[in-house]
């Protein structure tokens, strides 16, 4: 009996409660929600069915919990039931069915942990969108590392998900850009407000190598409008490069600019004020955002005729729900809070709802510390340390790992000294080292002879996997697709990582109390032909779930 199979089995014996008692409760009436006990000396599973349905049935809590358990301990599979307190149900499984989950995720494969919770829901995940005007700044490859874990998850519960980057080449910053590469191939200073750091001079002169003649002897506003253009695109080819090499791809990178060349931005203010949400006041037209919770109305269009800045994210999100979009995410940096209401109010302005048909995600600040002390800047990027600085310093599998185990809604410092370590206070090693450790044993069960059946017969018993550290390791493989629906439906990718480390944990300690492989001299039986399914076991789900985070499952370390 699997976890599924006890759940239904547990509503029913409440509804057959609830009808002898002359109540009808339908199977939405009873929610029942199986949990680990905190100890396992309390079972395998426990159930507050009982104190959460037994006022509708009429009966004391404990007295339902009794009557239930008298019922369940009659089921084939379940060993023993025990209640606790007001009313808390303790299931203990039989051995041989807890452990039978060992050869279903054999036998499932890459598929063990995807579920249905998003079947068929159109996603637009829109994150990094870093500006094309410098490499990718810390907080921007927290959000690769993030964003695309979340991607996976999402598609793992049956999401359809379109990845998205929002290619920021309209306004005042690619001015600022283009007039930086202008003045660093001049030899000038950089502008006030422009940017600095080797990278604006590498561009410039690449931009002024690849044109055919003398750009520097056009006038000044033609040959700016040249490093505009060509000085845009070899940054965003860097950009792209990076996030490739870092194990993140796009399938639509959106141009900003042309919400406002293809008339994007004139359609939805048409909507909107077709909507009747649009009024002008002093030549400006403007958004009633009050209606739906904004602090303050929104310029929209302003009085010379210019778009506001909010004109782009209304006809971007309108944009996205045209093209399909069931839910948009948009993935924001830390100092974008004051947005959320305004987007927000533009949703309910089209008919939609907040934060159903448009969920913003804030990501906080990344530090990075080498013996203790912040890292200094990078020298190419001028001002921030890049992606690249990052990989370079741990390497990608160590850089995305560390990125995703933590909330994203929360401050990180990253310790260059401890993820670069070998050992287990480094958590990507500790689980990268687990499965290396699974196919170790594997291997060497080859040579001992040790296989999954013997000469043809089946041999895999799971009433043979007795032993305290087994019963822990099958409840640590059982929580994992619960772990990755989950981690999808509350956009928390970090639950994914947390969970392995865990999963990592009881194989080590398994692996110190159980053998796979005999002792030399000593047959092999088929308690250790049952290990190694439980050995492989481990094996796929470390490979499912450091898949879901774009990381490598080395065969070896």
């Amino acid at each position: 009996m699997n976890p599924a199979e006890l759940q239904v089995a547990v509503g029913d014996l409440v509804r057959s409660a609830a009808a002898r008692r002359g109540a009808d409760l339908s199977p939405s009436d009873v929610d029942v929600v199986l949990e680990r006990p905190r100890s396992r000396e309390h079972g395998d599973w426990a159930s507050t069915v009982a104190m959460r349905v037994a006022k509708r049935i009429g009966v004391p809590p404990r007295d339902l919990a009794q009557e239930l358990a008298s019922d369940l301990g009659a089921i084939p599979g379940v060993a023993g039931v025990t209640v606790a307190g007001p009313g808390f149900i303790n299931i203990t499984l039989e051995a041989a069915t807890a452990g039978a989950l060992a050869a279903r995720i054999v036998a499932e494969g890459e598929a063990y942990g995807r579920g249905t919770a998003l079947d068929g829901v159109r996603l637009n995940l829109e994150f990094v969108s870093a500006n094309p005007t410098g490499p990718i700044h810390l907080g921007g490859t927290r959000w690769a590392a993030v964003g695309d874990s979340l991607a996976r998850m999402l598609e793992a519960q049956g999401g359809v998900v379109t990845r998205e980057y929002y290619f920021n080449d309209h306004g005042a910053q690619i001015d600022r850009y283009s007039a930086s590469l202008l003045a660093a191939a001049l030899g000038e200073p950089a502008p006030e407000d422009g940017y600095g750091g080797d990278y604006i001079a590498e561009i410039a002169q690449r931009v002024v190598d690849a044109y055919d003649g003398d750009l520097l002897a056009l006038p000044r506003e033609e040959a700016r409008e040249v490093f505009r253009e060509r000085g845009v695109d070899l940054m965003f080819t860097e950009i792209k490069q990076s996030l490739h090499d870092f194990g993140v791809d796009f399938d639509v990178y959106f141009h900003e600019n042309d919400l406002y060349t293809t008339g994007a931005v004139e359609r939805a203010v048409a909507r909107l004020t077709e909507l009747g949400h649009m009024y002008t006041s002093d030549g400006a037209l403007w958004l009633r955002t009050t209606e739906f919770g904004d602090d303050r109305d929104r310029v929209v269009v302003r009085s010379n005729g210019e778009p506001a800045y909010i004109a782009g994210d209304i006809a971007y999100f309108l944009d996205k729900r045209e093209r399909g979009a069931d839910r948009a995410i948009i993935m924001l940096g830390a100092d974008h809070h004051g947005y959320i209401g305004r987007l927000m109010a533009v949703v309910a302005a089209f008919g939609d709802t907040p934060h159903e048909h448009l969920e913003i995600l804030i990501g906080q600040m990344v530090n990075l510390v080498r013996e203790g002390k912040p890292v200094r800047m990078s020298k190419r990027a001028g001002t921030v340390v890049t992606l690249e600085d990052l990989v370079e310093a741990v390497g990608v599998d160590a850089a995305r790992y560390t990125l995703v185990r933590s909330s994203a809604d929360s401050a990180l410092d990253v310790d260059l000294d401890l993820i670069s370590k070998r050992t287990n206070d480094n958590p990507v090693h500790y689980v990268q080292y687990a499965h290396a450790r699974t196919r170790s044993v594997a291997r060497k069960a080859v040579e001992a002879d040790v296989t999954r059946d013997d000469r043809g017969r089946d041999a895999f018993d799971p009433a043979l996997l007795t032993h305290p550290t087994e019963s822990d390791l099958l409840g640590q493989l059982e929580q994992f697709p619960r772990t990755v629906e989950r981690a999808a439906t509350l956009r928390e990718p970090h639950r994914v990582a947390r969970y392995l480390e865990q999963l990592a944990g009881a194989y080590h300690r398994w692996y110190d109390s159980c053998r796979v492989i005999p002792i030399a001299g000593e047959p092999v039986e088929d308690v250790h032909r049952t290990r190694l399914v439980l050995n492989d076991a481990v094996a796929q789900v470390l490979r499912n779930g450091l898949g879901l985070l774009g990381v490598s499952a080395p065969e070896r370390m």
